[in-house]
């Protein structure tokens, strides 16, 4: 793979962290536990490196180059050496599903390396035979989520036999010309006046949406301390649809109401009260073309969208959520405030070098925690022949923000990967038990 420009998008992500910012996603894997003498630690780390390894953009780092000024590019990594990379941690037997979900919390507060690839795998393992875990991180100008599934993708046995029956490489981004003809020419110039007077209303929008009332003392409006807690809940699929074929809308309606009542259950249980302004949700919206090119970048924009927590009915919040999300699609994701990534296409590489820390800090003013949904292949998985059992997707926190809730379907069921603010948010393990009750709830709701 040859020299490759970050995208604007990826970029902005590069330049974003800082040490308590660590601008990586995550993912925790749990799998059921096979013959000791094939699932020991050194054998699944071995595996993992090398599947890892096959995987071309895995083996790029990021390094500045002098045009575009500000700029930077995937390139090679001379000295590539995946043993850097991947690494086995041993953890207590008795409870290795909570042992390892709290250690994932606190590998996930660690930044990626600079200098090198911009990923890191952990092995976590109990007993001999037993279960074991697999933490991957991918820095968001790796990858967005629907790009991390696809590299993560590649150390399962059912993708990586497909990848070794293949050719092993990705397809690249076809060459263009510098020099367009007459027609292109006129197409291009249309479109930049297009994108221009977008990310014109874009800016409007961002500037009206702006919220300077922090929610005085409420956890998610809390300083950054720099430390990761993870917590995890398990919906069912099933209970989920049975919902939405009574409501109307869709799956994610149901699940943006379940986050609402969540935060709804778990501020009363803390004795906080509700705030005067819902808080705002950023869902985001992949932009990504069926069958783009992999190495695309970060193809992003999102919604905004106010969590009706103050509603005290949980099918009003629902009606709620729904409605707000049709207005939004309405919209499309190429407007509104919340398609503020959508401006990073806009500016230049250097603006992005210094004023990325700027804009990070000023994410406070325009939400209060991101919600996002992660696509995951329908197929059963496995490492190493032993099944994949749960997984849970993991979203960075922004400069201001003490809470990211990501979720992904797989085997029938919904996993909730919810990261927190250690400091802000040490009772995360309560507002995952209020994903459950609230989806109860709402099942209730609506076979009543």
């Amino acid at each position: 793979m040859s020299t490759e420009l970050l995208a604007p998008l990826d970029l902005a992500f590069w330049h974003l962290e800082s040490s308590e910012h660590p601008m990586h996603l995550g993912a925790l894997a749990l799998f059921d536990g096979g013959d000791p003498a094939d699932t020991n630690p050194t054998a699944i780390a071995e595996l993992l490196a090398r599947r890892a390894a096959a995987i071309p953009r895995l083996r790029m780092r990021v390094r500045d180059v002098w045009l575009p000024v500000g700029g930077a590019a995937w390139v090679a990594a001379k000295d590539f050496d995946v043993r850097r990379h991947v690494q086995q941690v041993r953890l207590p037997e008795d409870g290795f599903a909570s042992h390892a979900v709290h250690h994932a919390g606190e590998l996930m507060q660690r930044p990626l390396e600079r200098g090198l690839p911009p990923w890191k795998m952990y092995v976590l393992t109990g007993a001999p035979g037993g279960s074991f875990a697999i933490l991957v991180k991918l820095h968001h100008a790796l990858a967005d989520g629907m790009r991390a599934v696809a590299i993560g993708a590649g150390i399962f046995d059912q993708i990586a036999g497909a990848r070794e029956a293949g050719s092993g490489r990705e397809r690249s981004v076809p060459p263009r010309s510098w020099l367009p003809g007459p027609r292109q020419a006129v197409g291009f110039a249309r479109d930049r006046i297009e994108e221009l007077g977008r990310a014109v209303g874009i800016g409007a929008s961002v500037m009206r949406a702006g919220r300077f009332d922090l929610w005085g003392a409420s956890a998610l409006a809390a300083g950054s301390s720099g430390t990761r807690r993870l917590g995890t809940a398990v919906l069912d699929q099933g209970d989920v649809l049975r919902v939405r074929r009574v409501a109307g809308g869709t799956a994610n309606d149901v699940l943006l109401a379940v986050v609402a009542g969540a935060l709804r259950r778990w501020m009363l249980e803390r004795g906080e009260p509700l705030p005067g302004a819902d808080p705002r949700a950023l869902v985001p919206v992949s932009r990504r073309r069926p069958g783009s090119p992999t190495g695309s970048g970060n193809k992003l924009s999102a919604y905004l969208l106010g969590l009706p927590v103050s509603e005290p009915d949980p099918w009003a919040r629902l009606t709620a959520v729904r409605a707000a999300m049709d207005r939004n699609k309405a919209d499309g994701p190429g407007r509104g405030a919340g398609a503020v990534a959508v401006l990073a296409d806009q500016l230049p590489s250097l603006a992005h070098r210094f004023g990325a820390p700027l804009a990070g800090g000023a994410a406070r003013i325009l939400f209060d925690v991101l919600v996002t949904s992660v696509p995951l292949p329908r197929s059963t998985l496995s490492l190493g022949g032993c099944p994949l059992r749960e997984i849970y997707p993991m979203a960075p926190l922004a400069r201001g923000q003490a809470l990211a809730v990501a979720l992904s379907t797989y085997g029938g069921q919904v996993h909730v990967g919810l990261v927190s603010d250690g400091k802000a948010v040490p009772d995360l393990d309560r507002l995952a038990r209020g994903m459950s009750d609230e989806l109860a709830e709402l099942l209730r709701a609506a076979t009543a």
